[in-house]
C-alpha cells in the first residue's frame, strides 16, 4: 500500500545555479550514498536552501552549470514531480497551505501516485484502505486524528506544519529526503517528535538524510555520518559529528577564513 523502498545514490558534481539572477551556487559537490546521514551547516546567504531548491527543480533556481544525478539518472532533465517519482523529497523550511485539499486525501494521492509511476501494475488504494496507516503515522507524531480532514497545513501551527511534513516524508520512502531547516520554530518536545520521525524513515526504510541545520541541537538526536560547512555556494568543510560541535563552540569563521 505504502511506497516501496529505493536505496539510491545522490550525486552533485560542480553545480552553479542562479536565483533572480544572482549566482548562488558555485560549484558544489556532494555525494549522498543510500542510508547516509549528512548535516548541511552555514550562515544565512551560504546558498543552503538554493541548493534543496535546485535539486527538487525550483523554477526560480536556474542551473547553469554541472549535474545532478540519481543513480546515474539525470535529474536536470526532469520536471520535479518525476523527480520525486524517482525518490527525492522535500521538507520545506515554510511548508505551504494548500486549500481545499484535506491532508489525508493529499497523501493518499500522493503515495498512489508515486507508487504508479515506480510500478505500472500498482493498483491504486481506496479511503478505507489507506487512512488506519496514515492515521497510525499522525497519530505517531502527536497529531489528533482530525487533522486528517483538514486542508493541509492550513490553521497548523508551525511544530505541526513540520510534523507534517514529516509524516509525508515517512508515508512515501523517499531515496533521498532533503530537509531544509525542519527543526526551525520547533520547541523542544516538537524537536524530539520530528527527530525522531527522521529516524524512523531512516531505520525502517534507508532513506539517504540531506539535513540542513542552522544549529547543532538536532545533531543531538540525529547523529550524521558527515558534517559540511558551506559558505559563498560552496561545500568548504567536511567532517564527522565532531565538526557540528566545533562549529556550535566557534562559529563559522575560522572555517569560512581557512578557505576566502
Amino acid at each position: 500500500m505504502a511506497a516501496k523502498k529505493l536505496k539510491k545514490t545522490l550525486v552533485i558534481n560542480n553545480l552553479h545555479a542562479k536565483s533572480d539572477d544572482e549566482e548562488i551556487l558555485k560549484g558544489l559537490n556532494l555525494k549522498i550514498k543510500p542510508g547516509e546521514i549528512h548535516a548541511i551547516m552555514g550562515p544565512n546567504g551560504s546558498g543552503k536552501s538554493t541548493l534543496c531548491n535546485a535539486v527538487m527543480g525550483h523554477p526560480n533556481v536556474k542551473i547553469t552549470k554541472g549535474e545532478v544525478l540519481l543513480n546515474k539518472k539525470d535529474l536536470l532533465k526532469l520536471s520535479p514531480d518525476k523527480r520525486a517519482a524517482e525518490g527525492l523529497f522535500l521538507g520545506f523550511q515554510y511548508p505551504r497551505e494548500v486549500a481545499g485539499v484535506t491532508f489525508g486525501n493529499f497523501m493518499r494521492i500522493a503515495v498512489n501516485t508515486v507508487n504508479k509511476a515506480q510500478n505500472k501494475e500498482y493498483k491504486p488504494v481506496g479511503p478505507a484502505e489507506y487512512y488506519p496507516l496514515f492515521q497510525k503515522e499522525i497519530e505517531n507524531m502527536k497529531m489528533h486524528k482530525k487533522f486528517a480532514g483538514r486542508c493541509l497545513n492550513e490553521g497548523f501551527s508551525g511544530g505541526e506544519k513540520k510534523r507534517a511534513e514529516i509524516v509525508q516524508m515517512i508515508l512515501l520512502k523517499p531515496a533521498i529526503a532533503m530537509l531544509d531547516e525542519i527543526d526551525s520554530g520547533l520547541d523542544i518536545d516538537g524537536l524530539k517528535l520530528v527527530a525522531s520521525g527522521i529516524k524512523k524513515a531512516h531505520q525502517e526504510n534507508g532513506t539517504g538524510i540531506l539535513l540542513i541545520t542552522h544549529y547543532a541541537r538536532i545533531l543531538k538526536f540525529i547523529k550524521p555520518d558527515f558534517v559540511h560547512v558551506m559558505s559563498d555556494g560552496k561545500i568548504v568543510e567536511s567532517g564527522d559529528y565532531r565538526l557540528a560541535n566545533q562549529l556550535e563552540k566557534k562559529g563559522y569563521s575560522k572555517f569560512i577564513s581557512n578557505h576566502a
